[in-house]
Protein backbone atom coordinates (compact mmCIF):
# COMPACT_ATOMS: atom_id res chain seq x y z
CA UNK A 1 0.00 0.00 0.00
CA UNK A 2 2.91 2.53 1.01
CA UNK A 3 4.95 2.21 -2.17
CA UNK A 4 1.53 2.32 -4.39
CA UNK A 5 0.61 5.70 -2.50
CA UNK A 6 4.13 7.17 -2.94
CA UNK A 7 4.36 6.61 -6.78
CA UNK A 8 0.58 8.11 -6.53
CA UNK A 9 2.08 11.26 -5.05
CA UNK A 10 5.05 11.54 -7.29
CA UNK A 11 4.40 10.46 -10.50
CA UNK A 12 0.62 11.27 -11.17
CA UNK A 13 1.83 14.35 -12.92
CA UNK A 14 3.66 12.69 -15.38
CA UNK A 15 0.26 11.10 -16.42
CA UNK A 16 -0.80 12.51 -19.48
CA UNK A 17 -3.53 15.13 -18.61
CA UNK A 18 -7.88 14.82 -20.37
CA UNK A 19 -8.44 17.55 -22.00
CA UNK A 20 -9.10 20.88 -19.87
CA UNK A 21 -6.73 19.62 -17.40
CA UNK A 22 -3.08 20.38 -16.23
CA UNK A 23 -0.51 18.28 -15.60
CA UNK A 24 -0.08 19.76 -12.33
CA UNK A 25 -3.60 19.06 -11.77
CA UNK A 26 -3.43 15.27 -12.45
CA UNK A 27 0.02 15.90 -9.65
CA UNK A 28 -2.74 17.26 -7.54
CA UNK A 29 -5.03 14.58 -7.80
CA UNK A 30 -2.50 12.13 -7.39
CA UNK A 31 -1.37 13.16 -4.47
CA UNK A 32 -4.61 13.88 -2.75
CA UNK A 33 -5.93 10.01 -3.49
CA UNK A 34 -2.35 8.76 -2.53
CA UNK A 35 -2.76 11.03 1.01
CA UNK A 36 -6.12 9.67 1.27
CA UNK A 37 -5.66 6.02 1.42
CA UNK A 38 -2.89 6.44 3.86
CA UNK A 39 -4.98 8.50 5.84
CA UNK A 40 -7.25 6.18 6.10
CA UNK A 41 -4.71 2.93 6.20
CA UNK A 42 -2.08 4.00 8.19
CA UNK A 43 -2.05 7.39 10.00
CA UNK A 44 -2.62 10.82 9.74
CA UNK A 45 1.02 11.88 10.77
CA UNK A 46 4.12 11.16 8.27
CA UNK A 47 1.20 10.76 5.67
CA UNK A 48 0.71 13.98 6.03
CA UNK A 49 4.19 14.89 5.35
CA UNK A 50 4.04 13.40 2.83
CA UNK A 51 1.97 15.35 1.04
CA UNK A 52 3.11 18.60 2.03
CA UNK A 53 6.32 17.06 0.33
CA UNK A 54 4.97 16.18 -2.50
CA UNK A 55 3.16 19.11 -3.28
CA UNK A 56 6.48 21.22 -3.66
CA UNK A 57 7.56 19.35 -6.25
CA UNK A 58 4.96 20.57 -8.85
CA UNK A 59 5.48 23.35 -11.67
CA UNK A 60 3.06 25.58 -10.25
CA UNK A 61 4.75 25.27 -6.43
CA UNK A 62 7.91 25.47 -4.54
CA UNK A 63 9.48 24.63 -0.98
CA UNK A 64 9.12 27.97 0.34
CA UNK A 65 5.21 27.95 -0.67
CA UNK A 66 4.10 25.32 0.54
CA UNK A 67 5.86 25.28 3.63
CA UNK A 68 4.17 28.90 3.84
CA UNK A 69 0.79 27.56 3.02
CA UNK A 70 0.84 24.99 5.59
CA UNK A 71 3.13 25.63 8.87
CA UNK A 72 3.02 28.97 7.82
CA UNK A 73 -0.45 29.65 7.28
CA UNK A 74 -1.91 31.56 10.36
CA UNK A 75 -4.84 29.01 10.77
CA UNK A 76 -1.68 26.22 11.85
CA UNK A 77 -0.42 29.11 14.26
CA UNK A 78 -4.20 29.19 15.74
CA UNK A 79 -4.81 26.07 16.72
CA UNK A 80 -0.84 25.60 18.03
CA UNK A 81 -1.01 28.51 20.02
CA UNK A 82 -4.94 27.96 21.14
CA UNK A 83 -3.89 23.93 22.15
CA UNK A 84 -1.23 25.55 24.62
CA UNK A 85 -3.92 28.23 25.91
CA UNK A 86 -6.47 24.86 26.70
CA UNK A 87 -3.78 22.60 27.64
CA UNK A 88 -3.00 25.30 30.63
CA UNK A 89 -6.41 25.32 31.85
CA UNK A 90 -6.47 21.26 31.98
CA UNK A 91 -3.35 21.47 33.94
CA UNK A 92 -5.66 23.59 37.25
CA UNK A 93 -8.49 22.29 39.10
CA UNK A 94 -10.75 24.21 36.86
CA UNK A 95 -12.04 21.60 34.88
CA UNK A 96 -12.65 19.23 37.56
CA UNK A 97 -13.79 21.86 39.95
CA UNK A 98 -17.04 23.16 37.29
CA UNK A 99 -18.19 19.12 36.75
CA UNK A 100 -18.53 18.11 40.41
CA UNK A 101 -20.60 21.37 40.60
CA UNK A 102 -23.08 20.29 38.40
CA UNK A 103 -23.66 16.93 40.13
CA UNK A 104 -23.21 18.24 43.32
CA UNK A 105 -25.69 21.30 43.08
CA UNK A 106 -29.63 21.30 43.99
CA UNK A 107 -30.80 20.17 40.55
CA UNK A 108 -29.13 17.40 40.34
CA UNK A 109 -30.03 16.09 43.77
CA UNK A 110 -33.85 15.97 42.77
CA UNK A 111 -33.37 12.62 41.47
CA UNK A 112 -31.32 10.14 39.21
CA UNK A 113 -32.26 11.50 35.56
CA UNK A 114 -31.21 15.25 37.41
CA UNK A 115 -28.12 13.59 38.20
CA UNK A 116 -27.01 12.32 34.83
CA UNK A 117 -28.10 15.52 32.92
CA UNK A 118 -26.45 18.16 35.16
CA UNK A 119 -23.04 15.60 34.77
CA UNK A 120 -23.17 15.95 30.65
CA UNK A 121 -24.25 19.58 30.77
CA UNK A 122 -21.21 20.18 32.94
CA UNK A 123 -19.25 18.43 29.75
CA UNK A 124 -21.37 19.92 27.24
CA UNK A 125 -20.37 23.55 28.22
CA UNK A 126 -16.88 22.81 28.98
CA UNK A 127 -16.91 20.70 25.65
CA UNK A 128 -17.48 24.16 23.83
CA UNK A 129 -13.56 25.40 24.65
CA UNK A 130 -11.54 22.26 25.20
CA UNK A 131 -9.76 19.90 22.97
CA UNK A 132 -11.94 16.89 22.80
CA UNK A 133 -9.60 14.34 23.78
CA UNK A 134 -8.55 16.62 26.56
CA UNK A 135 -11.75 16.76 27.80
CA UNK A 136 -12.56 13.05 27.82
CA UNK A 137 -8.65 12.12 29.75
CA UNK A 138 -9.82 14.88 32.48
CA UNK A 139 -13.74 14.03 33.11
CA UNK A 140 -13.54 10.05 32.54
CA UNK A 141 -11.72 9.65 36.91
CA UNK A 142 -14.53 11.76 37.96
CA UNK A 143 -17.24 9.57 36.28
CA UNK A 144 -15.01 6.67 37.52
CA UNK A 145 -15.42 7.96 41.01
CA UNK A 146 -19.20 8.45 40.53
CA UNK A 147 -19.87 4.23 39.55
CA UNK A 148 -17.58 3.65 43.13
CA UNK A 149 -19.67 5.74 45.25
CA UNK A 150 -23.33 4.74 43.64
CA UNK A 151 -22.01 1.07 43.57
CA UNK A 152 -22.71 0.90 39.75
CA UNK A 153 -21.29 -2.73 38.88
CA UNK A 154 -19.68 -3.41 35.44
CA UNK A 155 -22.50 -4.12 32.92
CA UNK A 156 -25.50 -2.06 34.24
CA UNK A 157 -27.09 -0.15 32.02
CA UNK A 158 -27.08 3.41 34.04
CA UNK A 159 -23.15 2.61 33.98
CA UNK A 160 -23.42 2.18 30.16
CA UNK A 161 -25.56 5.22 29.68
CA UNK A 162 -23.60 6.87 31.30
CA UNK A 163 -20.58 6.43 29.88
CA UNK A 164 -21.96 6.62 26.23
CA UNK A 165 -23.58 10.08 27.43
CA UNK A 166 -19.89 11.14 28.15
CA UNK A 167 -18.36 9.90 24.76
CA UNK A 168 -21.54 11.30 22.94
CA UNK A 169 -21.75 14.78 24.32
CA UNK A 170 -17.76 15.20 23.95
CA UNK A 171 -18.32 14.55 20.19
CA UNK A 172 -21.23 17.12 20.65
CA UNK A 173 -19.81 20.30 21.81
CA UNK A 174 -16.77 19.80 19.00
CA UNK A 175 -18.88 21.00 16.61
CA UNK A 176 -20.71 23.40 18.74
CA UNK A 177 -17.51 25.64 18.30
CA UNK A 178 -14.40 26.37 16.27
CA UNK A 179 -12.66 26.88 19.46
CA UNK A 180 -9.54 24.62 20.03
CA UNK A 181 -12.14 22.12 17.33
CA UNK A 182 -9.96 21.73 14.30
CA UNK A 183 -12.94 20.14 12.00
CA UNK A 184 -15.53 23.47 11.03
CA UNK A 185 -11.94 25.39 10.80
CA UNK A 186 -10.78 22.45 8.14
CA UNK A 187 -13.73 22.71 6.38
CA UNK A 188 -13.64 26.26 6.30
CA UNK A 189 -9.91 26.52 4.61
CA UNK A 190 -11.10 23.13 2.19
CA UNK A 191 -14.10 25.53 0.74
CA UNK A 192 -11.94 28.73 0.72
CA UNK A 193 -14.47 30.27 2.96
CA UNK A 194 -14.56 32.70 6.16
CA UNK A 195 -16.75 32.60 8.58
CA UNK A 196 -17.08 34.52 12.17
CA UNK A 197 -16.53 32.71 15.26
CA UNK A 198 -20.29 34.60 16.76
CA UNK A 199 -21.48 33.86 13.09
CA UNK A 200 -20.68 29.82 13.63
CA UNK A 201 -21.88 29.68 17.16
CA UNK A 202 -24.89 31.10 16.56
CA UNK A 203 -26.21 27.90 14.85
CA UNK A 204 -23.98 25.72 15.72
CA UNK A 205 -24.92 25.99 19.40
CA UNK A 206 -28.64 25.63 18.97
CA UNK A 207 -27.94 22.47 16.88
CA UNK A 208 -25.95 21.05 19.63
CA UNK A 209 -28.37 21.48 22.61
CA UNK A 210 -31.23 20.16 20.58
CA UNK A 211 -28.96 17.09 19.54
CA UNK A 212 -28.66 16.75 23.69
CA UNK A 213 -31.91 17.59 24.39
CA UNK A 214 -32.46 13.94 22.10
CA UNK A 215 -29.58 12.59 23.57
CA UNK A 216 -31.20 12.28 26.38
CA UNK A 217 -34.78 11.45 25.48
CA UNK A 218 -33.49 8.75 23.38
CA UNK A 219 -31.80 7.18 26.59
CA UNK A 220 -34.88 7.49 28.77
CA UNK A 221 -36.94 5.99 26.23
CA UNK A 222 -34.76 3.11 24.06
CA UNK A 223 -32.13 2.24 26.66
CA UNK A 224 -34.54 2.85 30.20
CA UNK A 225 -31.97 2.13 32.77
CA UNK A 226 -33.13 1.65 36.52
CA UNK A 227 -31.85 5.40 37.91
CA UNK A 228 -32.62 4.70 41.63
CA UNK A 229 -28.66 4.32 42.58
CA UNK A 230 -28.35 7.90 41.00
CA UNK A 231 -30.89 9.23 43.16
CA UNK A 232 -28.76 9.97 46.50
CA UNK A 233 -25.39 10.09 45.41
CA UNK A 234 -22.63 11.72 47.65
CA UNK A 235 -19.71 13.33 45.62
CA UNK A 236 -18.82 15.37 48.96
CA UNK A 237 -15.52 13.30 48.74
CA UNK A 238 -14.58 13.92 45.53
CA UNK A 239 -15.03 17.43 46.49
CA UNK A 240 -13.53 17.70 49.75
CA UNK A 241 -10.47 16.35 47.94
CA UNK A 242 -10.14 19.39 45.57
CA UNK A 243 -7.85 21.74 46.52
CA UNK A 244 -8.48 25.75 47.13
CA UNK A 245 -8.98 27.99 44.42
CA UNK A 246 -5.35 29.86 44.52
CA UNK A 247 -3.68 32.44 41.91
CA UNK A 248 -2.93 30.12 38.97
CA UNK A 249 -6.31 28.82 38.64
CA UNK A 250 -7.81 32.07 38.64
CA UNK A 251 -5.40 33.73 36.03
CA UNK A 252 -4.89 31.01 33.89
CA UNK A 253 -9.10 31.30 33.82
CA UNK A 254 -9.12 35.17 33.00
CA UNK A 255 -6.51 34.93 30.26
CA UNK A 256 -8.10 32.21 28.53
CA UNK A 257 -11.80 34.06 28.46
CA UNK A 258 -9.83 37.35 27.45
CA UNK A 259 -8.75 34.65 24.12
CA UNK A 260 -12.42 34.16 23.53
CA UNK A 261 -13.42 37.62 23.66
CA UNK A 262 -10.78 38.25 21.09
CA UNK A 263 -12.21 35.66 19.02
CA UNK A 264 -16.33 36.31 19.38
CA UNK A 265 -16.89 39.96 20.44
CA UNK A 266 -15.32 40.98 16.43
CA UNK A 267 -18.15 39.05 14.62
CA UNK A 268 -20.88 40.19 16.84
CA UNK A 269 -19.78 43.74 16.29
CA UNK A 270 -19.55 43.48 12.39
CA UNK A 271 -23.32 45.24 11.92
CA UNK A 272 -23.21 47.17 14.85
CA UNK A 273 -19.92 48.93 14.78
CA UNK A 274 -17.71 48.25 11.95
CA UNK A 275 -15.00 50.37 12.80
CA UNK A 276 -14.52 47.90 15.76
CA UNK A 277 -14.71 44.93 14.09
CA UNK A 278 -12.45 45.94 11.59
CA UNK A 279 -9.77 47.38 13.98
CA UNK A 280 -10.02 43.41 15.98
CA UNK A 281 -10.44 41.86 12.70
CA UNK A 282 -7.38 42.85 11.14
CA UNK A 283 -4.87 40.99 13.68
CA UNK A 284 -6.50 37.77 12.31
CA UNK A 285 -7.66 34.37 14.88
CA UNK A 286 -3.93 33.79 16.04
CA UNK A 287 -3.44 36.93 17.51
CA UNK A 288 -5.32 36.21 20.26
CA UNK A 289 -3.80 32.57 21.57
CA UNK A 290 -0.59 33.93 21.04
CA UNK A 291 -1.09 36.97 23.53
CA UNK A 292 -2.62 34.30 25.85
CA UNK A 293 0.48 32.11 25.65
CA UNK A 294 2.76 35.14 25.74
CA UNK A 295 0.97 35.95 29.69
CA UNK A 296 0.98 32.37 30.26
CA UNK A 297 4.56 32.59 29.99
CA UNK A 298 5.36 35.74 31.47
CA UNK A 299 3.12 35.58 34.79
CA UNK A 300 4.69 34.00 37.53
CA UNK A 301 3.27 33.10 40.76
CA UNK A 302 5.13 31.57 43.22
CA UNK A 303 8.13 32.15 41.30
CA UNK A 304 6.55 29.82 38.56
CA UNK A 305 5.92 30.46 35.03
CA UNK A 306 2.01 29.87 34.46
CA UNK A 307 2.84 27.39 31.80
CA UNK A 308 5.99 25.60 30.71
CA UNK A 309 6.47 26.26 26.84
CA UNK A 310 8.41 23.28 26.82
CA UNK A 311 6.51 21.13 28.44
CA UNK A 312 3.45 22.83 26.63
CA UNK A 313 4.83 21.54 23.42
CA UNK A 314 5.57 18.07 24.20
CA UNK A 315 2.45 17.55 26.46
CA UNK A 316 -0.52 19.84 25.29
CA UNK A 317 -0.23 19.98 21.08
CA UNK A 318 -1.64 16.88 19.11
CA UNK A 319 0.90 17.09 16.75
CA UNK A 320 -0.45 14.56 14.83
CA UNK A 321 -3.64 16.67 13.92
CA UNK A 322 -1.88 19.50 13.85
CA UNK A 323 0.32 17.91 10.91
CA UNK A 324 -2.72 17.07 9.40
CA UNK A 325 -3.82 20.28 9.33
CA UNK A 326 -0.83 21.95 7.75
CA UNK A 327 -1.23 19.52 4.82
CA UNK A 328 -4.82 19.90 4.75
CA UNK A 329 -4.87 23.62 4.52
CA UNK A 330 -1.84 23.51 1.45
CA UNK A 331 -4.01 20.81 -0.19
CA UNK A 332 -6.91 22.69 -0.20
CA UNK A 333 -5.35 25.64 -1.46
CA UNK A 334 -3.28 23.90 -4.11
CA UNK A 335 -7.30 21.96 -5.17
CA UNK A 336 -8.76 25.76 -5.93
CA UNK A 337 -5.57 27.53 -7.27
CA UNK A 338 -6.24 28.88 -10.65
CA UNK A 339 -2.89 27.35 -12.42
CA UNK A 340 -3.71 24.03 -11.29
CA UNK A 341 -7.20 24.67 -13.21
CA UNK A 342 -8.81 21.63 -10.54
CA UNK A 343 -11.06 23.94 -9.94
CA UNK A 344 -12.14 25.34 -13.25
CA UNK A 345 -12.77 21.84 -14.86
CA UNK A 346 -14.59 20.36 -11.83
CA UNK A 347 -16.73 23.37 -12.38
CA UNK A 348 -17.72 22.73 -16.67
CA UNK A 349 -17.84 19.50 -16.16
CA UNK A 350 -20.65 19.32 -13.35
CA UNK A 351 -22.49 21.97 -14.87
CA UNK A 352 -24.06 20.07 -17.20
CA UNK A 353 -24.64 17.00 -15.27
CA UNK A 354 -26.06 18.99 -12.45
CA UNK A 355 -28.07 21.11 -13.39
CA UNK A 356 -31.46 19.63 -13.04
CA UNK A 357 -30.38 18.49 -9.43
CA UNK A 358 -32.16 19.70 -6.46
CA UNK A 359 -30.66 21.82 -4.10
CA UNK A 360 -32.06 19.80 -0.91
CA UNK A 361 -31.10 16.68 -2.56
CA UNK A 362 -27.50 18.21 -2.51
CA UNK A 363 -27.71 19.16 0.91
CA UNK A 364 -28.83 15.62 1.84
CA UNK A 365 -26.37 14.07 0.28
CA UNK A 366 -23.31 16.52 1.52
CA UNK A 367 -24.98 16.19 5.20
CA UNK A 368 -25.32 12.18 5.08
CA UNK A 369 -21.84 11.73 3.48
CA UNK A 370 -20.14 13.94 6.33
CA UNK A 371 -22.08 11.96 8.75
CA UNK A 372 -21.52 8.52 7.49
CA UNK A 373 -17.97 9.25 6.75
CA UNK A 374 -16.94 10.92 10.02
CA UNK A 375 -18.45 7.80 11.94
CA UNK A 376 -16.23 5.14 10.44
CA UNK A 377 -12.79 7.20 9.38
CA UNK A 378 -10.96 10.70 10.42
CA UNK A 379 -12.99 13.18 11.24
CA UNK A 380 -10.34 15.54 9.95
CA UNK A 381 -10.45 13.58 6.22
CA UNK A 382 -14.41 14.17 6.73
CA UNK A 383 -14.29 17.67 6.91
CA UNK A 384 -11.76 18.08 4.38
CA UNK A 385 -12.45 15.82 1.78
CA UNK A 386 -16.18 16.47 1.84
CA UNK A 387 -16.52 20.15 2.00
CA UNK A 388 -13.62 20.50 -0.99
CA UNK A 389 -16.55 18.63 -3.18
CA UNK A 390 -19.03 20.08 -2.05
CA UNK A 391 -17.51 23.54 -2.52
CA UNK A 392 -17.04 22.26 -6.30
CA UNK A 393 -20.06 20.98 -7.14
CA UNK A 394 -21.92 23.76 -5.66
CA UNK A 395 -19.92 26.48 -7.74
CA UNK A 396 -20.16 24.09 -10.81
CA UNK A 397 -24.07 23.47 -10.74
CA UNK A 398 -25.40 26.57 -10.02
CA UNK A 399 -27.87 25.52 -7.52
CA UNK A 400 -29.16 27.69 -4.70
CA UNK A 401 -27.33 26.31 -1.93
CA UNK A 402 -25.90 29.13 0.60
CA UNK A 403 -22.16 27.98 -0.16
CA UNK A 404 -21.22 29.42 4.28
CA UNK A 405 -23.76 27.46 5.35
CA UNK A 406 -23.42 24.18 3.73
CA UNK A 407 -19.86 24.22 4.56
CA UNK A 408 -20.39 24.81 8.15
CA UNK A 409 -23.12 21.97 8.63
CA UNK A 410 -19.93 19.80 7.00
CA UNK A 411 -17.47 21.16 9.53
CA UNK A 412 -19.94 20.59 12.47
CA UNK A 413 -21.38 16.99 11.28
CA UNK A 414 -17.77 15.91 10.86
CA UNK A 415 -17.20 16.28 15.05
CA UNK A 416 -20.57 14.56 15.56
CA UNK A 417 -18.63 11.26 15.88
CA UNK A 418 -20.52 8.45 17.77
CA UNK A 419 -21.21 4.86 16.65
CA UNK A 420 -17.57 3.38 15.60
CA UNK A 421 -14.35 3.20 17.87
CA UNK A 422 -12.30 4.76 14.35
CA UNK A 423 -14.83 7.32 14.65
CA UNK A 424 -12.82 9.31 17.75
CA UNK A 425 -10.43 8.25 19.81
CA UNK A 426 -12.95 8.99 23.31
CA UNK A 427 -15.53 7.01 21.68
CA UNK A 428 -13.16 3.95 21.42
CA UNK A 429 -12.12 3.97 24.95
CA UNK A 430 -16.07 3.98 25.46
CA UNK A 431 -16.70 1.27 23.20
CA UNK A 432 -13.66 -1.10 24.84
CA UNK A 433 -14.63 0.07 28.83
CA UNK A 434 -15.86 -2.53 30.93
CA UNK A 435 -19.15 -1.06 31.84
CA UNK A 436 -19.82 -0.42 28.10
CA UNK A 437 -19.60 -2.83 24.98
CA UNK A 438 -19.20 -2.02 21.29
CA UNK A 439 -22.92 -3.40 20.17
CA UNK A 440 -24.08 -0.66 22.39
CA UNK A 441 -22.00 2.22 21.59
CA UNK A 442 -23.06 0.84 17.85
CA UNK A 443 -26.65 0.55 18.38
CA UNK A 444 -27.29 4.38 20.21
CA UNK A 445 -24.48 5.84 18.03
CA UNK A 446 -26.12 5.07 14.83
CA UNK A 447 -29.26 6.35 16.49
CA UNK A 448 -28.02 9.29 17.43
CA UNK A 449 -25.95 9.91 13.85
CA UNK A 450 -29.27 9.60 12.13
CA UNK A 451 -31.28 12.36 15.16
CA UNK A 452 -27.94 14.76 14.68
CA UNK A 453 -28.26 14.64 10.81
CA UNK A 454 -31.90 15.63 11.09
CA UNK A 455 -31.63 18.59 13.44
CA UNK A 456 -28.78 19.60 11.00
CA UNK A 457 -30.38 20.01 8.15
CA UNK A 458 -34.10 20.87 9.00
CA UNK A 459 -32.90 23.43 11.72
CA UNK A 460 -29.17 24.08 11.24
CA UNK A 461 -28.85 24.79 7.92
CA UNK A 462 -32.14 27.49 7.40
CA UNK A 463 -30.46 28.95 10.83
CA UNK A 464 -27.13 29.16 9.42
CA UNK A 465 -28.55 30.71 5.74
CA UNK A 466 -30.22 33.45 7.98
CA UNK A 467 -26.87 34.60 9.60
CA UNK A 468 -24.50 33.94 7.04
Amino acid sequence: MIPICVALCFFSRYIPAPQGLTQDAMGVIGIFVGSLILWLTIGIDWPSLLCIFALAFLENFSFSSVLAGSFGNSTFIFLLFTFICTYALSKTPLIKRIAIWFVSNKLAKKGGWWFAIMFWLSVLILGCFMSPSVLFVVILPILVEIFEIAKIEKGEKVGKMLLMGLGFVVSISSGMTPIAHVFPILAMNSANIAVGYGEYMLFAIPVGLLCFVLMILMFRFILRPDMSKLKDVDVSQIKENLPKIDKREIISLVVFVVVILLWVIPSLFKNISPEFYNFINQYGTAMPPILGTLILCIVRVDKKPLIDLNDAFKNGVPWGSLIMCASTLILGSAMTNNNVGLKSFLQSSLSGSLAGVPAVLLLIIFGLWAMLQTNVSSNMVTATLVSAVASSIIASAGVQLNLNAVICIIGMLSAFAFATPPSMPHIAIVAGSEYCDTKSVLLYGSILMLLSLIVALCVGYPLATLIM
